[in-house]
């Protein structure tokens, strides 16, 4: 007999209305947990997404000895004295983020072999921006077998002028910098808010950072950090999904939880497109009651619009009034979804790093694949204006970034399930 796979069935129920709690951002999470190897205790992270990327995270510090528990939202983790500075290739594989944990162990243990990192498949993201930045403050590297080895025996402050503001580069060369000896100064830092938690999460743990959401950051090294207690930021990505699924389904959602002063470029974006939006005591306050309208839209680092965001986009601009523009200026090849919204009758073309969507008034279930976390979302909420049934398959990659988008879409009127399929 076949092995039996989940995919989710996504059919039209009309307007959404409702609340969605958003949860603890996936983005910050992983990397707080990969922080906490600077420092041995018991560190409780709260507010944490019970997703798989979680999981692994969790899975990847207790192969290097430590504990790690989950109760709810709680994420509890037992760093000891002693930690094994090797993150194994079967653990790495799973999830890019994993190489996160590079910076930390080079700064508290003097070394590191982790395996190159998979993870979500939409192009190449080299890590060489990682490298470069920790050879700076002065490690040495050797890449074989399809692992990397560090070797820092004396981190020492320098000036990083990173040649792109990398979110990842600028997490590592943070945690590294925070035991290294002398100030480390970053210039041009990614300035997403969760390199602002990841700077709270180190400073409540005795790191001395400031510029922390601006473009240069200055990290003072210390002799050493405590473990600590931390409530993870809101997830803007998770808000976005559920700001597009009313974009598209028409309705009124509360967001709860939401920060909109992490979303401002979005927000505005979504304005002009015809949405009504305003912060609200609990989050954030969405409503649609007719048809889009298409405007252009260009990825850019924060504080501009997300990669992340735009295939939440590409599905509104499928379904709104007019034509738009979109324009991937941060990944190439992060368009792969394009031809399962296109199999379900949206008229898109792209050519290079661009796509031009001709909105059109209603969408067709089809059977259709997820092919990354952010991708496989956009094709639910997009489902959510499809006549017939939507099958969505290869959902294990939407769970990676989502805790419970199936009951949470119910909640608020959708018609979605998960299924077993052969």
């Amino acid at each position: 007999m076949p092995d039996l796979r989940q995919a989710l069935v996504v059919r039209p129920a009309g307007p959404l209305a409702g609340t969605v709690a958003i949860n603890g951002a996936k983005n910050s999470a992983l990397k707080l947990m990969a922080a906490s190897l600077l420092a041995p205790g018991i560190h409780t992270l709260h507010n944490v997404p019970a997703i798989t990327d979680v999981g692994f995270m969790g899975q990847l510090l207790e192969s290097m000895g430590c504990s790690v528990s989950t109760a709810g939202s709680t994420v509890t983790i037992d760093v000891p004295g002693d930690i094994s500075p090797v993150a194994p290739y079967e653990l790495v594989e799973q999830f890019r983020a994993s190489i996160a944990v590079l910076g930390p162990l080079l700064g508290r243990c003097g070394t590191a072999q982790v395996a190159l990192p998979g993870g979500d498949d939409f192009g190449p993201r080299p890590i060489d921006m990682h490298l470069r930045g920790l050879e700076t403050l002065g490690a040495v590297f050797s890449t074989a077998h399809g692992y990397i080895t560090g070797q820092a025996d004396n981190l020492l402050g320098e000036r990083v002028l990173l040649e792109f503001p990398s979110v990842g580069a600028t997490e590592n060369i943070m945690m590294a910098a925070t035991l290294a000896k002398g100030v480390t100064t970053i210039e041009n830092a990614a300035r997403e808010p969760e390199i602002g938690d990841l700077a709270a999460y180190l400073g409540r743990m005795g790191a001395t950072i400031s510029g922390a959401g601006t473009a240069t950051i200055v990290i003072e090294g210390v002799e050493q950090l405590s473990a600590v207690d931390h409530t993870v930021v809101p997830d803007r990505i998770e808000a976005a999904t559920y700001l597009a699924a009313v974009a598209i389904a028409g309705g009124e959602l509360t967001l709860a939880g939401a920060r909109p002063d992490h979303m401002d470029m979005l927000i505005q974006k979504l304005g002009d497109m015809g949405m009504r939006i305003s912060p609200d005591p609990d989050g954030l306050w969405a409503y649609v009651g007719s048809r889009l309208r298409s405007q252009d839209v260009s990825t850019l680092p924060y504080p501009g619009l997300a990669t992340d965001y735009k295939p939440f986009l590409v599905a509104m601009l499928c379904l709104a009034d007019g034509v738009g523009i979109v324009t991937e200026n941060l990944f190439s090849g992060r368009f792969r979804y394009v031809d399962e919204l296109k199999r379900m009758g949206a008229d898109i073309r792209t050519e290079g790093h661009h796509a031009v969507v001709r909105g059109v008034p209603r969408l067709s279930g089809a059977p259709v694949k997820a092919h990354d976390i952010r991708a496989g979302a956009a094709l639910v909420v997009a489902a959510l204006a499809a006549d017939g049934e939507t099958v969505i398959t290869e959902s294990q990659h939407i769970d990676r970034g989502y805790e419970d988008i199936v009951g949470n879409l119910r909640a608020v009127g959708a018609d979605i399930e998960r299924v077993q399929i052969r």
